[in-house]
C-alpha cells in the first residue's frame, strides 16, 4: 500500500479517531461544518458514518440514539452559529478577500443554490459540501424568518445525521465486512455524495449561463 493511500485510509482508523477525541471530535466536525466557514473543506459525511459504524462495533461506547441524539442537536447548534453570523456579519464577507480559508465563490455558490431551491437548499443541503457550510450564512443574510429556519434545520439534520449514522451502524453490526472496514466508509462516502456534487455544478453552470444571458440582453 502506497504512502498516500495510507494516510488517505488513516482518517477513517477508529484508534485515529478515538485517539483525537472520539465522539467528541465528530461533535466538534459537525459544529464546525455547519457554523463557521472556515471548515467547509471537511468530510463530515465520513466522520459520522464511521461514528455510526463504530457505535456498532462498540469502538464508540455509546448508545446509537444518544449519538443520533447528540449529533442532530450539534448540528442544530453549527447552523444556528452560521444564521447568527450570516445575519451580523454576512456582508461583510463579500468584501473579504478570498484566502486560503475562504473563497467568495463559496457563498455566491449558496447564495444561488438557495435562490434556485429555496428550502431544500438548508435541508438536502446538508448532504452537500460547501453547501452545508454557506448555507445558513445565506439564511442569516437573507434575514429567513428564524422559526421557518429552525423547522427546515431540524428536518435537514434528521434526515442527515440518521441516513449516515444509520447506515453506517447497521453496516458494522455486519461481522463479515469488519476487515474492509476502512473501504466501506470511502466507497459510501463516494456513493452518496460524487453523485449530489455533480448534479449541483450542473446546476450551477446552467444558472450561471442563464444569469450571463439576462445581463448581456
Amino acid at each position: 500500500m502506497s504512502f498516500i493511500t495510507y494516510n488517505l485510509l488513516a482518517i477513517f482508523d477508529v484508534e485515529a479517531l478515538i485517539r483525537y477525541g472520539g465522539l467528541l471530535l465528530v461533535c466538534l466536525i459537525v459544529f464546525g461544518t455547519t457554523g463557521l466557514f472556515f471548515c467547509f473543506f471537511i468530510p463530515t459525511g465520513a466522520f459520522i458514518f464511521t461514528a455510526g459504524l463504530y457505535t456498532a462495533t462498540g469502538d464508540i461506547p455509546y448508545n446509537i440514539y444518544a449519538v443520533c441524539s447528540l449529533l442532530i442537536v450539534t448540528s442544530m447548534l453549527g447552523n444556528i452559529t452560521g444564521y447568527w453570523f450570516g445575519m451580523k456579519a454576512g456582508p461583510l464577507l463579500y468584501k473579504r478577500e478570498d484566502s486560503r480559508f475562504f473563497k467568495k465563490q463559496h457563498l455566491t455558490t449558496a447564495k444561488s443554490f438557495y435562490e434556485k431551491y429555496g428550502w431544500l437548499a438548508i435541508t438536502m443541503g446538508l448532504f452537500l459540501p460547501v453547501i452545508r457550510t454557506f448555507s445558513p450564512i445565506v439564511s442569516g443574510i437573507i434575514k429567513l424568518e428564524f422559526r421557518r429556519f429552525l423547522v427546515l434545520i431540524f428536518l435537514g439534520s434528521l434526515l442527515w445525521i440518521l441516513s449516515f449514522t444509520l447506515a453506517g451502524y447497521a453496516i458494522g453490526k455486519i461481522p463479515a465486512l469488519k476487515p474492509w472496514l476502512n473501504y466501506v466508509v470511502i466507497g459510501f462516502i463516494i456513493l452518496v455524495t460524487i453523485p449530489l456534487i455533480i448534479w449541483v455544478r450542473k446546476e450551477l453552470k446552467r444558472l450561471q449561463k442563464v444569469n450571463n444571458k439576462n445581463i448581456s440582453s
